[in-house]
């Protein structure tokens, strides 16, 4: 069922509707006003002990209404789509947003539409029983990896969003958003000694992708091997070194030392360490960095964004050059600067805001190996659990939960313990060799702020970081960039 069929036929709503509602949020004035419909259906699966232990699969609905006066915001939402509900929240948010008087609406016009994710039949509507025997599966392939693998837990959880978006700017869009993942988490014992892995994927796609190349065992192995390495693993060494990133994965260090920084709203208030900083070098020239929403079946992408407007593959760093800031509607308009598509929200009942999508570091020209041999004494990070930032100076902190000695530029032991300390505005310019083979995750990413969560997409090739401090150790909090 699209959308419109969804909302118009389901819940009785019509055009004449659509605009009371807008009416009624402008009627103590403002400068714009936006109706956000949303019904969501999911799925969540836990297998741990080899068990089923929980399951569930749930529906909701609502509407989010945003008034927006000048700086000021006001936002009421309901559960109720009933014409007496939204309308009583479309009034709440009219009052506390009160501004100038506005026009009354009459007509929308819809944007071209278009599919990063064809899906025939969305994971959500599967039969249950099909997602069971996955997460049974990677539990199955976990534990025979290796018999020192003592605990497995396996989790499976999709989702299909339907979404509305009407504004006072005549915006009007709809979209259906697929999103699935599988993860696995992994514990290996021995002599007293543990060690945890953990792995997963998946993105904007149906079932029948865990039925192709990454299946439920490739993951599984892919958790259980880091179990087992990190039982052997030596202590990190401490202090100021080279530092290689390892493709894919460890792009989360640019998004949380670089990305975050480059939103709009920190940089329209002054809280960035990036702020007032375009067409300034901020990175190495070989660094060129991207928030791309527009790959077809990525975890990040969207067909349009949380604020009905098209997503685009925006050049945030190109050449070492800082270019443009990731906006949504209210920071375009109060800072001047282009709408990229990047107002996104958790639900219909969180305020849009600027989010990335999918943010990695093209490709470079470097070989891999040479920068491996590069290095006379570093760290080679390949996996990390997490990382959080501060956006006012750019101070970052990464647990890196796989990380291997480069000694006399050969990779040598696993390490444990591993923690990145560094400054955002000052790693990227400390980048001398950035290799060929750029990679994305495997779509588990969801990222933190404000409260408010969305998945999101990282990635990067290998890259030669000079030098930056190593040991410690790091502690994720919930303002951060999680698995």
């Amino acid at each position: 069922m699209k959308n419109s069929q969804l909302f118009f036929e389901h819940y009785g709503l019509t055009q004449h509707d659509l605009e009371r509602y807008l009416a009624a949020a402008l009627s103590a004035g403002g400068d714009y006003a936006d109706l956000y419909f949303e019904y969501l259906s999911s799925t969540s699966l836990m297998v741990d002990e080899s068990m089923v232990k929980s399951a569930s699969q749930g529906i909701s609905a609502g509407c989010g209404i945003r008034v927006v006066s000048g700086e000021r915001t006001g936002y009421a939402y309901t559960d109720d789509l009933s014409s007496q509900r939204v309308l009583q929240a479309a009034r709440t948010a009219a009052l506390i947003a009160s501004g100038p008087a506005k026009e009354p609406i009459i007509g929308f016009q819809e944007k071209p539409a278009r599919n990063l994710y064809p899906v025939s039949l969305p994971s959500v509507e599967a039969e249950i029983t099909a997602k069971v025997e996955l997460v049974m599966r990677a539990d199955r392939a976990a534990r025979a990896y290796d018999p020192r693998i003592k605990e497995v837990r396996a989790s499976y959880a999709d989702e299909l969003r339907h979404i509305l978006v009407v504004g006072s700017d005549n915006t009007y869009a709809e979209d259906s958003q697929p999103l699935a993942r599988l993860n696995v988490s992994s514990i290996a014992k021995v002599d007293g000694n543990s060690a945890r892995g953990s792995a997963g994927g998946g993105g904007r796609v149906a079932l029948d992708f865990f039925f192709g190349e990454k299946t439920p065992e490739y993951f599984a192995r892919e958790a259980a091997r880091q179990a087992i390495l990190q039982l052997d693993a030596r202590e990190a060494p401490a202090g100021e070194m080279e530092v290689v990133l390892g493709p894919g994965w460890p792009g989360v260090l640019l998004h949380e030392a670089v990305g975050h920084g480059l939103e709009a709203d920190f940089n329209r208030k002054k809280t960035s360490a990036f702020t007032g900083l375009v067409g300034r070098r901020v990175a190495s020239e070989k660094c060129t960095v991207v928030d791309n929403g527009t790959m077809p079946w990525r975890r990040g992408s969207l067909n349009v964004d949380d604020e009905g407007q098209p997503t685009q593959n925006t050049v945030l760093i190109e050449k070492g050059v800082l270019k443009n800031y990731l906006s949504d509607k209210l920071s375009a308009r109060l800072m001047g600067i282009a709408d990229t598509g990047n107002g996104r929200r958790e639900s219909y009942e969180h305020i849009p805001m600027p989010r990335m999508t999918n943010t990695y570091m093209l490709a470079g020209e470097d070989a891999p190996e040479d920068i491996i041999r590069s290095v006379k004494r570093g760290i080679y990070a390949v996996n990390f659990g997490g990382g959080q930032v501060d956006i006012t100076n750019g101070k970052f902190v990464f647990s890196a939960s796989e990380a291997y000695l480069i000694e006399n530029g050969t990779i040598t032991a696993p390490i444990k313990g591993a923690t990145l300390i560094g400054n955002g505005p000052d790693v990227l310019t400390r980048v001398s060799m950035v290799g060929s083979d750029l990679k994305l995750d495997e779509g588990v990413g969801t990222c933190g702020k404000d409260g408010q969560a969305v998945p999101v997409g990282v990635g990067i090739p290998t890259i030669k970081i000079d030098r930056l401090t190593v040991g410690g150790t790091a502690k994720r909090d919930s303002g951060g960039f999680m698995q």
